[in-house]
């Protein structure tokens, strides 16, 4: 998942607030990957983009409450903006499951799958 920010429902939460905005960041794109059935424990690496060196740790605090367990590699960069100066971060999610893509491409085409056992 990229380019996941706090724009929900065609407004940017929390504004002015680096920690819910992270929060909410995260939640867009951990909802996109529950699509495909993963999770915060499938999260490999983690990407944050902020806007405010200010804003490194109340952006890590979030990140550590959703990610202590899973413990995914992490990176955090200061950037010089967002595409709206309300952002203040914007976040990547890499995630893995393996066999994943054999159990999408099955539900795609199930035929893929024949002959094979789980």
């Amino acid at each position: 998942m990229a380019g996941s920010t706090s724009w929900v429902d065609g407004r940017i939460e929390h504004e002015g607030d680096p920690y819910r905005q992270t929060l909410a960041a995260f939640g867009v794109g951990l909802k996109a990957l529950a699509a495909y059935g993963l999770t915060t424990d499938d999260v490999v690496r983690t990407r944050m983009y902020i806007t405010h060196v200010r804003d490194a740790e109340e952006v890590g605090r979030a990140h550590r409450e959703l990610f202590d367990a899973a413990r995914p590699v992490a990176t955090m960069v200061v950037v010089d903006g967002l595409i709206d100066s309300r952002m203040l971060v914007e976040v990547e999610l890499d995630a893995y499951r393996s066999g994943l893509a054999k159990t999408l491409e099955a539900l795609e085409a199930p035929e893929a799958l024949e002959g094979e056992r789980p």
